[in-house]
């Protein structure tokens, strides 16, 4: 069996689904994939039963009832990977904004001993492609908000593009994550470090999404701003 898996969240993203399933699986590392969708109308889940049969051993789908965010969809997928058997887990987007050919840099730092490894667009300069400055500037200084608010030493503690062994995500009560959007990467990034795993930052080429619609809204922002508030100050009560 394959001893990673990459696990991607859908919602609405058939334009990009087949072709980023394909591209993955023509890297010659071997990887296993995990589709979670959230009940996509577009007929994304159907795209991803089509070509089961073609990857019967590597792909694999995860049908959920209703949309409830980013967060939930990868810890859905998480619990499903851990039993399996698989030793890494890779979350990534399924819109080409996350680069399938940096999969072989997540897996030489595992190698090298990396517990978490981080696609991070701030690790060498800014490596954003196609966004608006306007919304660099937000990602950028927020990630430094997040920075000065946790000490986490993480240049993108927002990023998207993660990796996690086995042992650290059996080590987090995943049922006890509460966040849903860059509040959830965030928090995820945060627990594992506050148990003394070892995060590393890879740099990446972040491209904007070219079909399919983003997204991001204003309660995924607020909900990160007030969540890096909140992450200190529950770590601080469970210690007493």
């Amino acid at each position: 069996m394959n001893r990673h898996i990459i696990v991607i969240p859908t919602y609405n993203e058939v334009e990009n689904i087949a072709e980023i399933i394909h591209e993955i699986f023509s890297l010659p590392l071997p990887f296993s994939v995990l589709v979670v969708d959230d009940n996509s109308p577009d007929g994304t889940a159907q795209a991803v039963q089509q070509l089961q049969s073609q990857y019967s051993d590597r792909l694999f789908l995860e049908q959920r009832l209703k949309k409830e965010g980013l967060g939930p969809a990868y810890l859905h997928g998480f619990c499903w990977a851990l039993p399996q058997g698989f030793e890494y887990v890779i979350q990534m987007d399924a819109d080409f904004s996350h680069d399938p050919e940096a999969l072989a840099s997540f897996v030489a730092s595992f190698e090298k001993g990396s517990d978490v490894v981080v696609g991070s667009r701030y690790s060498d300069g800014v490596t954003v492609v196609n966004w608006p400055i306007s919304r660099i500037l937000l990602s950028y200084f927020a990630s430094q908000f997040v920075q000065l608010i946790t000490r986490m030493p993480i240049k993108d503690p927002t990023a998207g593009y993660v990796g996690y062994r086995k042992t650290v995500l059996k080590s987090l009560d995943l049922g006890a994550v509460r966040y849903v959007g860059y509040a959830y990467q965030i928090e995820m990034k945060y627990k594992a470090w506050k148990k003394g795993f070892k995060l590393t930052e890879i740099p990446i080429v972040f491209k904007n999404r070219v079909k399919g619609h983003s997204k991001m809204s204003g309660q995924i922002i607020w909900e990160a701003f007030f969540g890096v508030l909140f992450l200190p100050l529950q770590n601080l009560f469970r210690k007493k």
